[in-house]
């Protein structure tokens, strides 16, 4: 009777490989390329162990332990500690969001576009699909998990021996084990893909605060997140593999959850269901704008709540940065070239760059919702009523740009209501919201490259995440790897004003809300003239 349950499932994963014959490679391949490029570069950048404690050094404060996780081996930073410790975490959550994408995909998004009616009437299992999806989830990361192991150890560079590169290339494979267990769970508890992404997105996010505030703490809360379990495995310096199996034993955990739930519920419904709606729709529900919002709505909210904690969590470390800096001489000499600020205030400008990279997110997640619901055919009935194109387009614009507007603040007074908690001498909240501010004009850039691409291009409109991630990669690893300005400047957020130790400058904000403007203004002409698919 059981194996009934399974009918199929090796054909299933082979269609299921088949259909994401480029999907899969591309992601495998862009995770273990920066992998090794930025090993690599590494060894170029830092050839000495006086360099490479140097780094070590300005790894010590508070924040950069928030943003990349507690140091390990950094009396002695080899270039194995100084890998791991700057590039797994991020590499993890990168893994992870390929994860939940890849089960969001062929599960609950299935089921919402009738794909899955359609094998379900084949001779197929009940749970059959859900098996399949899990093993290609497992599979594509125990690839991802040898690729790098074997890439990294080929490199031969000084520290990274086999065993390290394994556990590295095992902890990056078990993290994206557990968020595909958990993005299978949440896909049965969601009626919807979007509730399930969603979902997935949230638990990630939390993860990774609960993870900062246990590393700037006693310790505690990082045993609370999967993150934290993976960095516990000191790759390249004590190389523990329990934290490890830990993460893969709760991933299979979540894997039978997620068997146990599809058993119980009906196809197409989520074992919470959605809540039935008003008769009769309200007066603004029934504009393209009230319906873009409530699309959207509960997203957004979870967006903005977790903006508000992700600036708190930051914000809560300031404290303790002055005095750090203070006995520092690498940091002071770092941070010592605006006279006039403190140092916490010279680095308020590091910590706005991330957190408005991260804001840019959901608002280009609100403009690509635009482009999602014409694949689901759902575009064309507005359409055939009294709502011209360029309406339509233009309430999502809106809404895109406020999502950019109210992220940056909730981030901003988040950032600014821990720190004037927890600081002596409290900076102004009104600083914290200006140099946050200093970066909408970014963020609505990167906006209105997706509005172009939907109104010209909606295959491409996901060069659009490809674009963020660019950014995110020069911005990020921009220092530490020392890319040549140029390679900078092809990103937004390289041309906003590093408030508070700079003065604004409007005439760059100015030219970039104009070419935002005019990225809009093309993508809305492009949507006005192009065919409508659905």
């Amino acid at each position: 009777m059981a194996s009934q349950w399974y009918a199929r499932t090796g054909r299933l994963v082979r269609f299921i490989l088949r259909r994401d014959r480029l999907r899969i490679p591309l992601w495998l391949l862009a995770i273990a390329s920066l992998t090794l490029v930025v090993a690599q570069a590494f060894a170029g950048l830092y050839p000495t162990a006086s360099e490479r404690q140097t780094m070590a050094e300005t790894m010590l404060n508070p924040a950069m332990t928030a943003m990349l996780g507690k140091g390990y081996g950094l009396d002695n930073y080899t270039l194995g500690a100084m890998m791991a410790h700057q590039m797994l975490l991020m590499t993890a959550v990168a893994v992870g969001i390929m994860s939940m994408l890849l089960v969001a995909r062929h599960t609950r998004a299935d089921e919402e576009e009738g794909r899955m009616e359609l094998i379900r009437s084949l001779p197929v299992g009940r749970l059959s699909n859900l098996q399949a999806t899990v093993l290609v989830g497992f599979g594509t990361n125990a690839i991802l998990a040898l690729l790098v192991a074997v890439g990294l150890y080929s490199l031969r560079l000084e520290s990274m021996d086999l065993e390290g590169s394994l556990l590295y290339g095992a902890a990056l494979g078990a993290a994206g084990m557990f968020f595909t267990g958990a993005a299978a769970v949440f896909a049965q508890l969601s009626p919807s893909a979007r509730g399930t992404i969603g979902l997935s997105i949230a638990v990630l996010l939390l993860a990774y605060l609960v993870r900062a505030i246990g590393d700037v703490t006693d310790g505690v809360l990082t045993w609370f997140s999967p993150l934290g379990w993976v960095l516990s495995a000191e790759v390249y310096v004590n190389n523990y593999w329990w934290p490890v199996i830990l993460t893969a034993a709760v991933a299979l955990l979540l894997a039978a959850a997620a068997y146990g739930l599809h058993a119980m519920r009906d196809l197409e419904a989520g074992i919470w269901p959605a809540r039935p709606g008003r008769t009769r729709a309200s007066v603004f529900l029934q504009s393209p704008l009230g319906l873009g919002l409530r699309l959207q709505r509960t997203g957004l909210i979870a967006w903005a709540i977790g903006m508000f904690v992700l600036g708190a969590s930051y914000g809560s470390v300031l404290g303790d940065l002055d005095s750090f800096f203070a006995d520092n001489a690498i940091m002071n000499e770092l941070l010592s070239q605006a006279e006039g600020y403190s140092l916490t205030e010279q680095f308020i400008p590091f910590l706005m760059i991330i957190i408005s990279i991260i804001c840019t997110v959901p608002g280009l997640m609100a403009i690509l919702k635009l482009g999602a619901e014409e694949k689901k055919n759902r575009t064309e009935h507005l359409l055939s009523r009294t709502v011209s194109r360029l309406r339509i387009m233009g309430s999502y614009v809106g809404i895109s740009l406020a999502t950019g507007w109210i992220m940056l603040s909730m981030a901003a007074i988040g950032l600014g209501l821990a720190a004037s908690a927890v600081m002596e001498e409290p900076i102004a909240l009104g600083a914290f919201y200006q140099a946050a501010m200093s970066y909408l004009p970014a963020v609505w850039t990167m906006i209105g490259v997706a509005v172009l691409l939907i109104g010209v291009a909606p295959k491409f409109a996901g060069l659009a995440w490809a674009y963020l991630g660019f950014s995110f990669f020069v911005v990020y690893l921009g220092s530490l790897l020392q890319f040549p300005v140029w390679l900078g400047n092809l990103s937004p957020f390289a041309h906003a004003s590093q408030l508070p130790v700079e003065e604004m400058d409007y005439t760059q904000a100015f030219l970039l809300l104009l070419v935002a403007g005019l990225l809009i203004a093309a993508g809305m002409l492009g949507y006005r003239k192009r065919d409508i698919h659905g």
